[in-house]
Formats: structure tokens, C-alpha cells, sequence
């Protein structure tokens, strides 16, 4: 696994990496003004020096993956899980999730969210334990509870 934290060096990528991740997610919800496709490096950073923890997965020197996470009251908060369209399917997002939990294993809960029309993203948190717990007309709030 070539997964490790990323560096404020490292944002330029994520960012134009996240941004061609979500213009499909855009177009399969309907809403091209969502804010990963919107956010400026300026605002990464900002995120980034507040003490987010952001990780990134890397095959051949270039960033494929990345996850985000922080915590607030005991919960982890996980977002922008994002994987290369042409990397996708081979278990890298998986393994991003897994990793991004065990950096938060203190946490007794794990909250995400994804696109209601994002069924592949549904699948994926869902084999990982995530349950539905709200959804509204543009997003699915999802819920992991780890045993005490």
C-alpha cells in the first residue's frame, strides 16, 4: 500500500485530482456547482493548516487517491474520498477508507456523505459498514458505529 499523509507540496495535485473525480459524480447527481468542483487551493490550504488529516495514495511518483478526515466530539468525519477514474475498481478506495479509520480508531463513530444518485459510492460504504441515516434530495448522510 502506498498510502501515506500528504504535504502541503502535495495540494496542487489533490485538488486538480478531486476536480476530475467529481465532474462525473457532478454530472450523475445533476449538480455542477457542487463544492469539490468549486473549492480554490486557497481554501485547501486553509483546510489543511487547520489540522485536517489528508492522505494520499501514490503509484508511480503521481497521486491516484486521496481521503480526508477530522474529528469533533468523539467523531470522525470523513469526505472527499476520491480515486482516479482509471484506478477505480481495484480496491484503492477501500483500502483509503480502511487506513483513514485506523488513523481514527479512538473515534466511536464515522460519519460520510455521498451523492443520492452515487450508487457505487452507497456499495462501497455500505460493505464497509456505513448505514443510511439521512438522506435528503441531493445527498446520503451515512453512519458507522464501532464496538466498545
Amino acid at each position: 500500500m502506498n498510502i501515506e499523509p500528504a504535504t502541503m507540496e502535495d495540494l496542487e495535485e489533490i485538488l486538480n485530482l478531486q476536480k476530475i473525480t467529481y465532474e462525473s459524480e457532478a454530472v450523475l447527481n445533476d449538480d455542477l456547482n457542487i463544492p469539490p468542483l468549486n473549492q480554490t487551493l486557497q481554501e485547501l490550504k486553509k483546510e489543511f493548516l487547520s489540522g485536517l488529516t489528508l492522505l494520499k495514495h501514490c503509484e508511480d511518483n503521481t497521486i491516484v487517491a486521496s481521503v480526508r478526515a477530522h474529528e469533533s466530539d468523539g467523531i470522525c468525519h470523513i469526505g472527499r474520498l476520491i480515486v482516479s477514474p482509471d484506478r477505480q475498481g481495484r480496491g484503492i478506495g477501500s483500502n483509503l477508507l480502511r487506513y483513514i479509520e485506523g488513523a481514527f480508531i479512538h473515534c466511536q463513530e464515522f460519519h460520510l456523505f455521498t451523492g443520492i444518485k452515487s450508487e457505487r459510492n452507497i456499495k462501497l460504504y455500505n460493505n464497509h459498514g456505513y448505514s443510511q441515516v439521512e438522506m435528503d434530495d441531493k445527498l446520503v448522510h451515512m453512519v458507522k458505529t464501532m464496538k466498545i
